[in-house]
Order: C-alpha cells, then sequence, then structure tokens
C-alpha cells in the first residue's frame, strides 16, 4: 500500500500537469488551431456529403468516388460562394436601416414607458442611450466578415487533407508495423470518421430544415432580410441550445424594432419558437438515434468550457470535439470512467485497452 500511494499521487500530479498544459496550447495556440479543426471538420462533411452520392440507388454505384468527392466540394464551394454574396448584398442594406431601427426602437420604448405610467422614464432613456442599433450592427457586420475572410486560409487545410487522405493508409502502416496495434489505430480512426460524418451530416440537414422554415416565415411575416436571417439561423442551429435561442430571439428583436404592431413579433416568436422545438427536440433526436451517446448535461458544460477557450467557433466545435474526447477516453482503461461519465446512458462500445 505504501508503493502505491505515491504512484497515485504521482499520476494525479502528471494528469493535472498534462491538463495544465493542454489548457495552455488550446489557449495560446488558438490562432492555428481554429482554422485547422475548422477545416477537419469541413473535410468530414465533404466525405459525408460523397458517401451520402455514393449510396443514391442506381446513380451512386455507377460513379466513382473520386468523382463524388468532387462533386461534394463543388456543392461546398457553391455553398461558400452563396453565402458570400449574401453577406455581402445584406449588410450594407442592413447599415442603411439601422437608424430607421434605431427610431423604432426609441419610440417603442417610450411608448412602453407611457403604458406603463411612466411619464419621463428617466432609467429607460439612459438604458436607451447606451443601446445604440447602429454600433451592434456595425459590429455584428464586422465580426461576419472576419469570419468570411478566415475561410481562406481554412479552404487552403481542406484542399490539402483531401489531397492527403489517399496515403492515411499507407501512413498507418509504416507509423504501427504490429497488426495488432494497426487494428486497434484503425477501429480508433474509423469510430471517430464514423460518428463526426453522421453528427455533422444530421445536424446539416436539420440547420438545413430550420433555415428554410425560418425563411419561409419571415417572408410570409414581411422581415427584412428574410434570407440573411434564414442563413444566420442556419449556422445558429448548430451551437447546441444557446443558438436555437438565438434563432428565435435575433429575428424576434428585428420584427419589434420594424413593425409599430404586436402580430407580426408574435407570428415571427411563436413560428421561430415552433420551428426550434420540432426540429430540435422531435426531428433531430429521431435522426440522431443512439449515434451521439452524450449527456445533455455534458453538452452544455462543453459548450461553455470550449465556448470560453475558443470563443464562438468553440461553441460551433463543442459537440464534435466532446464527441471526439469521449471516443479517446473510452478506447484506454484508465480514462474509461471519465467516457462512461460523458455518455449519455454509460454504454460504451469498445473494450478499454490497457
Amino acid at each position: 500500500m505504501a508503493d502505491t500511494a505515491p504512484a497515485r499521487i504521482g499520476a494525479l500530479t502528471g494528469g493535472a500537469l498534462l491538463t495544465a498544459l493542454t489548457v495552455y496550447f488550446l489557449v495560446e495556440g488558438r490562432e492555428l488551431l481554429i482554422p485547422i479543426t475548422v477545416a477537419v471538420v469541413i473535410w468530414y462533411l465533404l466525405n459525408a456529403l460523397a458517401n451520402f452520392i455514393d449510396r443514391i440507388p442506381r446513380i451512386g454505384e455507377r460513379i466513382p468516388h473520386w468523382l463524388t468527392l468532387l462533386g461534394a466540394v463543388v456543392i461546398v464551394v457553391i455553398a461558400i460562394a452563396l453565402f458570400v454574396e449574401l453577406i455581402s448584398d445584406n449588410i450594407t442594406q442592413v447599415r442603411a436601416a439601422a437608424p430607421a431601427y434605431q427610431e423604432n426602437f426609441e419610440k417603442l420604448v417610450q411608448r412602453l414607458s407611457e403604458l406603463a405610467g411612466f411619464t419621463t422614464p428617466p432609467d429607460i432613456t439612459r438604458v436607451l442611450e447606451e443601446i445604440n442599433v447602429r454600433t451592434l450592427v456595425g459590429a455584428l457586420a464586422s465580426t461576419v466578415a472576419n469570419f468570411a475572410g478566415s475561410l481562406g486560409i481554412v479552404l487552403v487545410y481542406v484542399l490539402f487533407l483531401l489531397i492527403e487522405q489517399g496515403s492515411f493508409e499507407k501512413k498507418i502502416n509504416a507509423l504501427f508495423p504490429d497488426a495488432g496495434k494497426r487494428e486497434e489505430v484503425r477501429d480508433l480512426l474509423h469510430r471517430m470518421q464514423q460518428q463526426i460524418q453522421s453528427y455533422v451530416a444530421i445536424k446539416t440537414l436539420a440547420s438545413v430544415m430550420t433555415g428554410l422554415i425560418s425563411y419561409a416565415i419571415l417572408v410570409i411575416v414581411g422581415v427584412d432580410f428574410a434570407a440573411f436571417w434564414g442563413f444566420i439561423i442556419f449556422l445558429l442551429n448548430y451551437i447546441p441550445t444557446i443558438g436555437s435561442l438565438l434563432g428565435i430571439l435575433l429575428p424576434t428583436l428585428l420584427a419589434i424594432v420594424q413593425f409599430a404592431s404586436p402580430a407580426p413579433v408574435l407570428a415571427v416568436l411563436i413560428g421561430g419558437g415552433a420551428t426550434q422545438f420540432v426540429i430540435g427536440n422531435i426531428v433531430e433526436p429521431k435522426l440522431m438515434g443512439t449515434s451521439l451517446n452524450i449527456s445533455p448535461l455534458v453538452v452544455l458544460i462543453s459548450l461553455a468550457v470550449w465556448g470560453s477557450i475558443w470563443g464562438l467557433a468553440g461553441m460551433f466545435l463543442s459537440v464534435p470535439l466532446t464527441m471526439i474526447a469521449m471516443i479517446v477516453f473510452s478506447h484506454f482503461r484508465p480514462t474509461r470512467p471519465i467516457a462512461i461519465l460523458l455518455s449519455g446512458n454509460g454504454e460504451i462500445e469498445t473494450k478499454p485497452k490497457t
């Protein structure tokens, strides 16, 4: 017993030190790591899309895989081009409309103050002076522009991943000459690829459905920049929980400052809320099945942790990164309890390795 206690203390100390170094590396190296991680997720999306084309009856089986992968690349490039064009077309219009929104917002606050019985609302006025819609719109536009500008380096990484993926098998054979060890590594990588591709594909489908339905609701109500907000809702849907709330809140706020009557605001709020609820709580879990075996509490915690480390990008990537961590932890006996805690039902697929 005397010999095991120092060993356990040393193991705990080493684990704490490794964790601290990992967090430090993630924080200080985020400018390098975020584009690479985003590129890997896009690479998984391309492969998932290519595999989907391969499974199309009477079509996919007749097309070579390299051609379906090229088709997936073309689809994603077209989507990115449409995104850039959509942003550039709407940013100027949003900035031009911001003064009118500011004026409507001031009138709305004044009207609410009068309904509440305040002849002169000093506190609300002070708050109103601190809220500048034009400043908020400008900050949002700057954030989106910076994100679009970083797409270039991400696409370069994706291109090299596509070029290199044909040689991955040869590199694994060279790195792990032992057949047993090589099979373990292949199993681990296969599980990561399968689950991440499944998550990215299903999440993208659910996000597309949410964005299209939200766009239709905004068009019917008459909200400005419906296509722009539909795309923003599509992107926000990748962020667990918070993204859905923002997908309801942002169009509703726009409807508040755009319309003078409550009916359009209620239509946007109820329609957007119903869309998010049905797709997020009924459709998406049914499509996911048991493939995403992560505890909902862990999803929220990982969202907070990765958001604090990598900001907005960390929120988007929180679920795939947590999924990778759970798969890796489940593969080794000492870290298997951590994988069980991260899982949704306590069941881990593979047997732990010593």
